[in-house]
């Protein structure tokens, strides 16, 4: 029977996706979207293409409506079981956490702090963070996926990474510097802060209004309010990537 790995944090069965490398050939990625997590073997996390950065992008916009875990307390190697030690890396993106085998069979990251270590968001600006603070309360942190409440902290309290978003500009200059992208876009204008704002509101509300009739439909009647910073770029990439 071919082996399948669990997710380090759920333990369930994670989704193997395969993947073209920069190196050419392809790599597998070990993915969650439940836990909006993947697992690479050592050094996996450098090898992807960017034509495999939009695919991912795809993926995760394909899966922006489903039901999320928070990460458990104790993750665990898929590999040995053993227990992955949180640590913190810095990139171009910003700082973000990361969860290492010591045994050093790889690394579990979530989707955003894969994207702040690829360098696929920006930090957003005073600015632009009171004009978001303005229509939600709290958000989540692109990097650990804590809740930040943004009226009073202008960083996330449990990793200190500044508040960052992914967004098409950011896309567009990570890929010039990773290699020639899969697709073109035409550049976009810089957004003031509050039609950014305005715009990831809009965008978060439509998804979180699809997702709370989803659950209506379940039964299951529960609902959140936390505004997911994650979620809202990836749609905003994603409906400019799309065209």
């Amino acid at each position: 029977m071919p082996f399948t790995p669990l997710c380090p944090s759920c333990r369930q069965p994670t989704e193997i996706r395969r993947f073209a490398a920069s190196t050419g050939g392809t790599l597998e990625l070990d993915l969650c979207f439940a836990c909006q997590g993947m697992w690479f073997d050592p050094q996996e996390n450098t090898r992807l293409a960017p034509a495999a950065v939009l695919e991912l992008f795809e993926l995760l916009h394909q899966h922006r409506g489903d039901a999320h875990h928070p990460l458990a307390d104790r993750l665990r190697c898929p590999r040995c079981s053993q227990a992955l030690a949180k640590g913190y890396d810095v990139a171009q993106g910003g700082r973000y956490v990361t969860y290492r085998c010591a045994a050093r069979h790889g690394r579990f990251s979530t989707f955003g702090s894969f994207m702040v270590e690829k360098g696929f968001v920006r930090h957003l600006s005073t600015m632009e963070i009171e004009a978001l603070a303005e229509r939600v309360g709290t958000i989540n942190c692109t990097s650990c996926g804590g809740t930040v409440d943004i009226r009073h902290d202008h960083a996330c309290p449990y990793c200190r990474s500044a508040l960052s978003l992914l967004d098409p500009q950011a896309v567009d200059k990570a890929l010039a510097r990773h290699g020639s992208a899969a697709r073109q876009t035409a550049p976009t204008d810089a957004a003031s802060p509050d039609a950014l704002a305005d715009a990831l509101v809009a965008l978060e509300r439509n998804r979180a209004r699809e997702e709370r009739a989803r659950q209506r439909e379940r039964l299951e009647g529960t609902r959140s309010d936390e505004f997911d910073l994650l979620t809202a770029g990836i749609e905003m990439v994603w409906s400019l990537l799309r065209r």
